[in-house]
């Protein structure tokens, strides 16, 4: 019995752990239903999803969302969004409803459709920003219309088992909770109103349910050496090495190459390591009171465009930023005491969409920072950064006994022989003299 307890508990904690970021300590997506009138058989909500994360978005395809119905729901309409299946509505007459399903699963509408079936922040494929990147952009919402449902505070009843995938697997929704109704200023600003109802879902982010293998990977290098730390063998895992495709293939020329497939499987190009996504830092020059690291992102996926990428990198001395070039850059500090910690995204309309393998897949920036002389080191891996995210995701970082050693002496420039030869005629002159 004491085995059973012990595994339940390591389980619970290491569940918990797994949907933790240290970097981002209150990041969430919350999911908000806020009830705006009765209706003679249910009532209209508008939900409202409000991505909290610093620098995890949700891109292309979009988020999907789904729950289960309390009691015997429909879903008469909906504006801004729709529902993947109507189900079976036989039943109706007249009237029917716009999906009849105990579980209905709801995705965004695509941009650009007509006037009278779009909501205020609806309507982007389902690509939400992230709150640390762009505030404005970190929300999506959509008005639904629920019959056969309570028309009180009393007599409705919560959705259950909320599901959200953003586009893949890796969220987990907790249970619906009744929050104060939210309140909503009137356009001139001089009058309150509020909802009738409302409650929220938290759903939490897990890395290790989203993939098997991490998804990125870095590699090293420095002026002060030769040796190019390059990111381990397979570290994606290499379950795509028999699909892969050379760079100088000539199935890159067919039409169609860099289309994306409806679940997502990625046509990476042969690479030792088998990532979508390489980071490579490296340590360019040495200034007296600065230096100067140059950072490149290459997209190794000829199916994927990731538009508004981030990258976030933790390393001591970020709380010394000179200047940035090519990347913007927003410093984070999940804790107030500790300032190690930033992000790098790219420049609107000028590299915020990292292109798939080729070319043009790659992005790069030089920062430039200032040198703190009581802790500066270029010894035991300082130089370095200690974690690495790319799209929220961690990046896999190549083993410490790796990485660039500084030499333990600078080397001795050989002598030249022209100056051997003007050095030996001055030693003569003068002896002569």
């Amino acid at each position: 019995m004491s085995l059973i307890v012990s595994a339940v508990f390591l389980f619970v904690i290491f569940s918990l752990g797994a949907a933790y970021d240290p970097l981002d300590p209150n990041g969430n997506i919350t999911v908000k239903w806020d009830v705006m009138s009765w209706t003679p058989d249910g009532y209209v909500a508008v939900v409202t999803l409000n991505n909290f994360q610093m620098y995890r978005h949700i891109m292309s395809p979009g988020w999907t969302m789904g729950w289960t119905w309390a009691k015997k729901e429909v879903i008469w309409s909906m504006v801004g969004s729709q529902t993947t299946e109507q189900g079976d509505c036989s039943k109706f007459k007249g009237n029917i409803p716009h999906c009849c399903k105990k579980t209905p699963t709801v995705v965004d509408l695509m941009p650009g459709v007509p006037y009278n079936q779009q909501f205020t922040n609806c309507c982007k494929g389902g690509v939400v920003a992230a709150w640390g990147q762009d505030p404005q952009a970190a929300v999506s919402a959509f008005q639904i219309s629920v019959g056969q449902a309570g028309t009180s505070n009393k007599t409705v009843k919560l959705p259950k088992n909320f599901t959200l995938l953003g586009p893949g697997p890796g969220y987990t929704c907790g249970p619906a909770k009744v929050v104060p109704s939210t309140t909503f200023l009137t356009p001139d600003r001089r009058r309150k109103t509020q909802a009738l109802m409302t409650w929220n879902v938290t759903c939490t982010y897990s890395q290790f349910l989203a993939r098997k293998n991490p998804n990125c990977c870095v590699s090293f290098s420095s002026f002060y050496n030769d040796t190019i730390t390059s990111c381990p063998s397979c570290t994606c895992g290499c379950q795509n090495k028999n699909s892969c495709i050379k760079s100088d293939s000539k199935i890159l020329k067919l039409v169609g190459i860099n289309t994306p497939k409806k679940d997502n499987t990625p046509l990476l190009q042969c690479t030792h390591h088998m990532c979508p996504v390489r980071v490579h830092w490296h340590v360019k020059q040495n200034y007296k009171e600065y230096w100067r690291v140059k950072i490149a992102i290459t997209n190794f996926n000829y199916r994927m465009n990731y538009s508004l990428w981030s990258l976030v990198i933790q390393h001591p001395n970020l709380n010394n930023v000179t200047q940035v070039f090519s990347f913007n850059y927003k410093p984070l500090v999940p804790y107030e005491s500790i300032n190690d910690t930033g992000m790098f995204y790219g420049t609107k309309f000028y590299n915020d969409l990292l292109m798939e393998a080729g070319p043009f897949g790659n992005v790069q920036s030089e920062v430039l920072l200032q040198k703190d002389q009581n802790t500066f080191t270029f010894k035991q891996g300082w130089a370095f950064p200690r974690k690495v995210y790319f799209n929220g995701d961690e990046c896999m970082l190549p083993p410490p006994d790796t990485y660039p050693f500084l030499p333990n002496t600078a080397r001795k420039r050989p002598i030249a022989l022209s100056t051997s030869f003007a050095l030996l005629l001055l030693f003569l002159l003068l002896a002569i003299c």
